[in-house]
């Protein structure tokens, strides 16, 4: 297995499947079956959601809304997939541990490093939620943070599309997708991979990220197995 810990980041809005907000049942459990294969593999596996299904600080600011007060918001969201998630995989029988940046301890455990760490190693899949705990900062970073954090070998960002692409392939048919990448050829032609804040984050730390289609069956087994899915920034 190429990668014993990975740290999976999934975007609020993937839950939504094909509704227009909120928990797409069947989409949930499609991505709790693909987990479950991965940690049955051997492989540990952290994960942070986004809460961009729910609500979006972003665009509660942009609405008029205290941006502060809309990032608060938008951090609870992410606490609500995280419950979703957990309960899909535990009805898989895969072991799960929730812990939340922000306390509240009836539905999460506090976020604590040498905790979620030796949950990994016992085989327990840990959600973080709430996002880093503070304003300001989108979920791309919080994954990218406790990806540090835990040790993770990897980021693997699961999206819609099967990788990196020179301009956006749902708008223009000749997109050219990248195998791999560089940091550096990152910043170089502005592509978008995650926010300048995590992805300066992870270039500091030298933390490889993998971007692919989460949609795709085994895609995230045939990862950590070694095999070339998606686009690998290093």
């Amino acid at each position: 297995m190429k990668y014993k810990r990975i740290l999976l980041k999934l975007s609020g809005e993937a839950l939504m499947g094909q509704k227009q907000y909120g928990i797409d049942n069947d989409r949930l459990m499609q991505y709790a079956q693909e987990i479950k294969k991965t940690v049955d593999a051997g492989c540990q596996v952290a994960i942070v959601i986004g809460g961009g299904n729910i609500f979006r600080g972003l665009s509660g600011a942009a609405e008029g809304m205290d941006r502060v007060q809309g990032d608060y918001m938008g951090m609870l969201a992410t606490v609500i997939n995280g419950m979703a998630l957990q309960g899909a995989l535990e009805n898989l029988g895969v072991y799960t541990r929730l812990q939340s940046a922000i306390e509240m301890d009836k539905v999460a455990e506090p976020f604590i490093k040498r905790r979620a760490t030796r949950h990994l190693e016992k085989g327990r899949v840990v959600i973080f939620g709430a996002g880093t705990g503070n304003p300001y900062f989108t979920t791309d970073t919080a994954a990218t943070l406790r990806a540090i954090e835990i040790g993770a070998d990897v980021i693997l960002k699961g999206t819609r599309v099967d990788g990196i692409y020179d301009s956006d392939p749902e708008k223009n048919a000749n997109a050219v997708k990248y195998d791999t990448l560089s940091f550096d050829e990152v910043f170089k032609n502005n592509l978008k991979v995650m926010d300048m804040t995590a992805f300066t984050l992870s270039h500091e730390n030298k933390l490889p990220i993998i971007v692919f289609d989460m949609n795709k069956e085994n895609n995230l087994l045939k990862i950590v197995q070694g095999d070339q899915v998606g686009t690998l920034v290093n």
